[in-house]
């Protein structure tokens, strides 16, 4: 049995999700945990922030999500490829990208200031919270929006590719 065709669809269908997931997380943190942070002192925000940060630094699921999209979308873009769907591929694999900048700009970005901010002392330290929150809050804020634009946008396309992979194979003239 060519598990290829099989593994084709469930593959495509695993990376639409997680992709759903993350741009959902993303948008989160855009429309109700930055906005009701911002209303917080700075004390309240940097404390807030490092917590947050260490539950998703320290999960497991988190981890796996947010490698497991990137992985499962090249890998259906390639079954996509493999399948003779070459449309569902460009598609698939224009999401890869897309993906693949949300992760840089997690790691150029949000990961370092989230590490700036969990290195800056204990709140025990007393260390100027309104400094802190200064360096931190507009370039993560911003950096995020973005993350959200390119996941939002790797969904639109994995969810052209379905449409695509679900269409009938039309074999060439």
């Amino acid at each position: 049995m060519d598990t290829l065709p099989a593994a084709a669809g469930p593959v495509l269908t695993a990376a639409t999700i997680g992709t759903g997931l993350m741009a959902g997380l993303y948008f989160t943190f855009d429309v109700g945990v930055m906005p009701a942070l911002a209303r917080r002192d700075d004390r309240t925000y940097v404390t807030v922030m490092r917590q947050i940060n260490g539950v998703l630094d320290n999960s497991a699921l988190f981890g796996l999500l947010f490698v497991g999209v990137f992985l499962a979308t090249g890998v259906a873009a390639a079954l996509q490829r493999r399948l003779g769907r070459p449309d569902a591929a460009r598609w698939t694999r224009t999401a890869f990208v897309l993906y693949g900048v949300s992760i840089a700009v997690t790691m150029c970005v949000n990961i370092p200031l989230n590490r700036m901010l969990a290195r800056a002392g204990a709140p025990a330290a007393s260390p100027d919270f309104g400094a802190l929150r200064g360096r931190f809050e507009r370039p993560w804020t911003s950096a995020n929006i973005a993350r959200t634009v390119a996941c939002t946008a790797a969904l639109a396309a994995l969810g052209r590719a379905l449409v695509l992979h679900n269409r009938p194979v039309t074999p060439p003239s």
